[in-house]
């Protein structure tokens, strides 16, 4: 929407004025915000690709310049070919967005050298007005990565709570439903971590406490993946009763803090991450080993540990990312 309603307004712009070469206003309105998703990215983006336009104008007009006080076509090729390369050069580092669009408006304006001066003076007036006009628009209808955020951690907080019930409860994990699961984990885990610059700008939350409660997840999925594969094959169905009612108080802790993280992200009711839960009294992460069952128990013990810690530190940042 911000894009189309900010294309609307160059065409009308352009065409009521009756501006040469009107279109060049428009394709700068989509080089310059296309693509700018979120709120927290406009701001920084939008100023490169401005600058990078602007930078490639400014160069275009000189070439023109030169091209018609000289006359000399080769020349011309030649300064256009090194000053496109020196940009490509710097495409491919830092800014390399802003240097590969400084050598493309340098043919916009400029052409092959051979465009009359007033044609690329009226290019870059239209490049001017589709900046201006892209950084009016690149701030109306803005999507806030915060929300992409919120939604995905809850969608990964919800899967692991799944995961988390069909190891416990013996299903299989080599099937196709636990391996979409974990699958579709990691690449929520991802797309997380390409949010938080975003999320750390618009709500103000640093980035070491974004990084913590993105460990806290990868440690979550970690968990469940280890759980998983060494989950003791108990033949025994008494003693693997005895097992589940052990640990029956950290299977309803664990599911009842996955589940509520995943709700107060997704509605916001935040004041549920304050209620107070009891940790077990048993629940010594200390305790020694000496078999796969202790193994078995200091995993899910120490999972809970790891829930835990997550859900307070979303429950002291919820001021800023509930939105």
């Amino acid at each position: 929407m911000r894009v189309s309603l900010g294309l609307l307004a160059t065409i009308l712009l352009t065409t009521g004025i009756h501006l040469p070469h009107g279109e060049w206003a428009s394709v700068t309105m989509l080089v310059v915000i296309g693509g700018l998703q979120h709120h927290g990215n406009i701001g920084k983006k939008a100023a490169e690709r401005a600058i990078g336009t602007l930078l490639g104008a400014g160069i275009g007009l000189l070439l023109v310049a030169q091209q018609t006080w000289l006359g000399l076509p080769w020349l011309t090729y030649f300064m256009m070919s090194v000053v496109c390369g020196f940009f490509s050069y710097h495409a491919i580092g830092k800014g390399g967005y802003t240097a590969l669009l400084a050598g493309i408006t340098v043919f916009i304006v400029a052409g092959h050298g051979d465009n009359p001066m007033s044609d690329g003076l009226w290019r870059g007036v239209d490049i001017l007005i589709g900046i201006a006009l892209a950084l009016a628009f690149s701030f109306a209808l803005p999507l806030y990565a915060v929300y992409s955020w919120r939604y995905n951690l809850a969608d990964a907080l919800r899967d692991c709570a799944t995961l988390y019930g069909r190891i416990i409860n013996g299903l299989p994990v080599t099937d196709d439903e636990h391996v979409k699961l974990m699958n579709r984990l990691n690449t929520v885990m991802v797309q997380l971590r390409s949010l938080m610059p975003s999320v750390s700008k618009e709500v103000k939350i640093s980035m070491t406490e974004l990084d913590a409660i993105q460990r806290h997840l990868r440690m979550c999925v970690s968990t469940l993946e280890i759980l998983g594969n060494t989950r003791p094959d108990v033949s025994d169905p008494d003693a693997m009763a005895n097992l589940q009612s052990a640990l029956k108080a950290e299977h309803r802790l664990i599911r009842v803090q996955l589940v509520g993280m995943t709700r107060a992200l997704k509605s916001g009711a935040s004041l549920r991450l304050n209620r107070p839960l009891a940790l077990p009294l048993d629940s010594n992460l200390d305790a020694p080993v000496y078999n796969p069952l202790d193994g078995y128990r200091l995993l899910i013990r120490q999972m809970l540990s790891n829930i835990s810690e997550m859900r307070q530190r979303l429950a002291k940042t919820a001021p800023r990312w509930n939105i």
